[in-house]
């Protein structure tokens, strides 16, 4: 399978640092980049082929990753308009539709893709959403690009995409919110920084870890640990108190409908500005 890359950022960086490590060569993927700098960094930590422009060589490949920020899209993608006849298109871009994309591309085997930052390291979740025109080898290829990385999952409406980007997309800040909040409070109590952070971070990741290899029901596992008339019940208690859950809610039910703001401002316009 051959791979080129339109935008050679971190998420691109990431993506052919996981492909290498499971096997794909090298000469098997090639990255369009503007920057000079960037493209030798690429170069010299990856030994992939990098080109400030789409040529001939760049188009001969099975799959093209559109790897640049949803702004920038239509004004990168411009150079393809007219000239793809084979390759599935995989876009990483949150926000952009399918069918957006492909009128400016002219082309419509395209595979839209939403993965989160931890895939950074390797961790990552990736929803997936694919034109019918895309078959089931097709969709393997991009699958196979994107699980370099974490995992995958599927969705059978696009309209799902904006839930996946409220969901896993923007749900490290989330987390992230939580650790602050709560490394806060360790201080406040009486922790040192070094302590509190490394106390709130690893009970995060383990927990996070025990729900991911166990069968059972998160409430479950919440319910083991909260026992009757003890701390975990009474933080749980001001919780409730407080409407977490709901606010936790709230937050998340406003992603969503940020993102089909996005897709539809996006989509009229070809820029703007799009935060996952």
């Amino acid at each position: 399978m051959k791979i080129t890359f339109i935008g050679g950022g971190n998420m691109a960086t990431a993506l052919i640092g996981g492909m290498k490590k499971q096997g794909f060569s090298a000469a098997g993927i090639q990255v369009v980049e503007p920057f000079i700098d960037a493209r030798e960094l690429i170069t010299e930590s990856f030994g992939v082929r990098s080109v400030a422009a789409v040529d001939a060589a760049a188009l001969n490949c099975d799959v093209l990753v559109l790897a640049v920020k949803p702004q920038q899209m239509k004004a990168a993608v411009a150079p393809l308009a007219g000239k793809l006849t084979h390759q599935v298109v995989l876009s990483i871009a949150a926000g952009l539709r399918v069918a957006d994309m492909a009128a400016w591309l002219g082309y419509g085997k395209i595979v839209r893709a939403m993965p989160n930052t931890p895939a950074l390291i390797g961790a990552g979740i990736t929803g997936l959403f694919a034109d019918p025109s895309v078959d089931a080898e097709e969709r393997r290829q991009a699958e196979k690009i994107l699980q370099a990385v974490g995992v995958s999952v599927w969705v059978d409406d696009e309209a799902q995409m904006d839930v996946v980007t409220a969901i896993s997309g923007s749900g490290p800040a989330y987390v992230f919110y939580f650790i602050e909040a709560i490394e806060s409070v360790a201080r406040t109590l009486g922790l040192d920084a070094e302590s509190a952070r490394q106390l709130t971070v690893q009970t995060f990741l383990g927990a996070a870890q025990l729900a991911a290899k166990s069968s059972e029901r998160i409430a479950t596992l919440r319910e083991r640990v909260t026992s009757k008339g003890g701390t975990t019940e009474a933080a749980l208690q001001a919780f409730a108190a407080q409407g977490v859950a709901a606010a936790i809610a709230q937050g998340v039910m406003a992603a969503n409908a940020r993102g089909r703001e996005l897709g539809e401002t996006l989509g009229r316009q070809g820029a703007g500005k799009s935060n996952s």
